[in-house]
């Protein structure tokens, strides 16, 4: 069980199906010191001890300095703490693992690189190859957990997951001593207002999983709350080995009430309580700590 706390939704690049985007006009909202104190202390209550940070790319304001001392303070209520931010240079990744980061989390978004400026038309994020290479600058930095996938409904969903696979099958090889985890994130409505080019069913997305699962059998599985109650009921039985619950997709939604627009809109509304009777009800355990802990 984790929960995804997001730090800031400013963002320089312009992403066609992403709400942060620089061309959407929305409050943006950066945390300070003293506001990531209040909302780890608000997701701390829900009975989470792993957290994801996530924020946009704004090289000005959210940065390798920034995100260090996030880390220090998600310290001081987490055992596990993970990243989900821009593409950084090697030196930075070591610098968050030092600081205590456990894991680190990099979407391709799509494999297909002739329309990837389709998508991503202006700012860093436009740069294909930078991308690509992250896993790489993250697996020499050392960090004990990788995260990969693509965004569900840009291209055809079985090509760019094969393509995942292939990348996951090279770094794993490549950087034994690490875990890897998969995350399936279908486009879900958001301020860009984006539709999907390629529909996805709940029936080819278990069969991806599925799939996974027989491809790798110690390969983390991760579901969102981006999919519903009903599908998330019966995900953890084919093979989903981490969910979030209760999610909050804009900076502060769990303690400020911010008027900071969320990055898309989630689709389990249920509380991490609820969605844990939910697992136990069925047989399984919801875990609450990984005891990863510098």
């Amino acid at each position: 069980m984790y929960a995804p706390a997001y730090l800031s939704n400013e963002c320089h690049n312009i992403c066609t199906y992403c709400g942060f985007s620089f061309d959407n006009k929305i409050a943006r909202l950066t945390l300070s010191e003293e506001q990531m104190h209040r909302e780890f202390e608000a997701i701390k209550t829900l009975g989470f001890d792993h957290i994801l940070l996530v924020t946009g790319e704004a090289n000005a304001t959210v940065h390798t300095e920034y995100f260090n001392k996030a880390i220090d303070i998600a310290n001081q209520y987490f055992s596990n703490i993970s990243i989900e931010v821009q593409p950084l240079e090697e030196e930075d990744y070591k610098s968050m693992h030092e600081h205590g980061a456990y894991a680190i989390l990099v979407y391709q978004e799509t494999y297909h690189q002739a329309n990837y400026p389709k998508y991503h038309p202006k700012g860093k994020k436009s740069n294909f190859y930078y991308r690509l290479d992250t896993p790489d600058r993250v697996g020499r930095a050392g960090f004990h957990k990788i995260g990969l996938g693509v965004l569900l409904g840009l291209e055809d969903w079985r090509t760019d997951s094969f393509f995942t696979a292939l990348h996951l099958d090279y770094l794993e090889k490549k950087y034994w001593q690490t875990k890897f985890s998969i995350s399936f994130p279908r486009i879900r409505p958001n301020e860009s207002c984006f539709e999907p080019n390629v529909h996805m069913s709940d029936k080819e997305l278990v069969q991806l999983m599925c799939a996974y699962r027989i491809f790798n059998e110690n390969v983390e599985l991760s579901i969102s709350t981006r999919e519903s109650a009903a599908f998330r009921d019966n995900a953890f039985k084919f093979g989903a080995t981490s969910m979030s619950a209760g999610s909050k997709t804009e900076p502060g939604g769990y303690a400020l009430n911010s008027e900071a627009l969320e990055q898309f809109t989630i689709d389990d509304q249920r509380t991490p309580q609820q969605f844990a009777r939910v697992i136990r009800n069925a047989g399984y355990e919801a875990v609450w700590k990984d005891w990863f802990q510098q």
